[in-house]
């Protein structure tokens, strides 16, 4: 049965009934109170009724830090995400009640976000809201529609597809040098992800116990798609590999992250390659091994791509098609 108790000038609706927590919620008016009070006890009645407490009571930066603590550890990228999720924590978005995550709210932020950065990144980022937001749905009780699937996103930009040219290369690799604040580990980074097409994460978690130079292969247990595969190394790779110095923790590359190499490489952009804007390396070392491997299913096994759509991307033979056909 419904009650409504005097706090202070406020009259209080408590709600309860057999199965649900007790709710109570303060209004000005006492009318208002009863108003409310059965409203909530029909709904739970009718086995319809919600509770919004946990939302209420929880802000968007408390959700993300629970997140951080719980979740993150557990993901492969997670040392990635936490330095993400942090600077997500210092925007005005975070310190709203989970309840007042407002569609409106998260288009704000998402047209603050656009004046920072690109359309993709941006992307990227609501998407991570949206998985934080639907985890806490599923696992911690905060009841609230994700406002994120209500919003317009951005146009997703077209995939980047210039390669890294000759001339720049030259110039690039004499920057990855290890003087002053590059990192000694980019360098060689840098030579094997060109000549085996490994991501900078694959290159980051590669150890020593499965490098086999005689067979010259690489085995990677786990990769970007959740799937193992070995990669064949050129005999550059193994000439880069033979020559670096074994680590204390067994990693090929010991640096403490993605982005620390991110950062390295970035710097090294500036100095040694201004031109190579809107490059990804990645996409380089791909479309040069699919030059060597005409074979659509050899390219795969290397690169570990699933997709067929993804892998034409990389193919840049115009010019030998066309002699195909005639």
């Amino acid at each position: 049965m419904a009650s409504i108790r005097k706090r202070g000038s406020k009259r209080q609706a408590r709600a309860c009934r057999a199965g649900y927590p007790a709710e109570t919620k303060s209004f000005n008016i006492r009318i208002d109170a009863e108003r409310r009070a059965r409203s909530i006890e029909t709904e739970m009645d009718r086995g319809s009724f919600i509770s919004r407490s946990e939302a209420k009571a929880n802000t968007l930066e408390e959700i993300i830090n629970r997140y951080i603590t719980d979740v993150c550890p557990t993901q492969r990228s997670g040392a990635d995400a936490i330095v993400r999720l942090r600077a997500t924590c210092r925007k005005t978005l975070a310190k709203l009640s989970m309840a007042a995550l407002t569609p409106r709210a998260v288009a704000a932020y998402r047209d603050e976000r656009l004046k920072e950065v690109k359309p993709a990144t941006v992307i990227r980022e609501l998407a991570f809201l949206s998985a934080i937001i639907n985890h806490a749905r599923r696992e911690w009780d905060i009841n609230i529609t994700d406002p994120v699937e209500l919003i317009r996103k951005p146009p997703r930009p077209q995939g980047r597809d210039r390669i890294l040219a000759p001339e720049e290369e030259v110039r690039l690799l004499p920057a990855l040098a290890p003087t002053g604040r590059i990192n000694v580990w980019l360098l060689p980074a840098t030579i094997l992800s060109s000549e085996t097409g490994m991501r900078r994460g694959e290159l980051v978690e590669l150890r020593w116990s499965n490098v086999n130079l005689e067979a010259q292969t690489a085995y990677l247990p786990m990769t970007k798609n959740g799937m193992a595969r070995t990669v064949p190394l050129s005999t550059k790779a193994v000439g880069i590999l033979a020559a670096l110095p074994r680590s204390i923790d067994g990693r090929v590359i010991p640096v403490k992250g993605i982005p620390c190499m991110r950062r390295s490489g970035k710097r090294a952009n500036v100095k040694g390659s201004p031109t190579s804007t809107g490059i990804t390396y990645g996409h380089t070392a791909i479309t040069r091994l699919a030059q060597k491997l005409p074979n659509i299913i050899e390219l795969a096994a290397v690169s570990g791509h699933r997709s067929l759509a993804m892998l034409k991307r990389y193919d840049h033979r115009q010019q030998p098609l066309a002699r195909k056909l005639g």
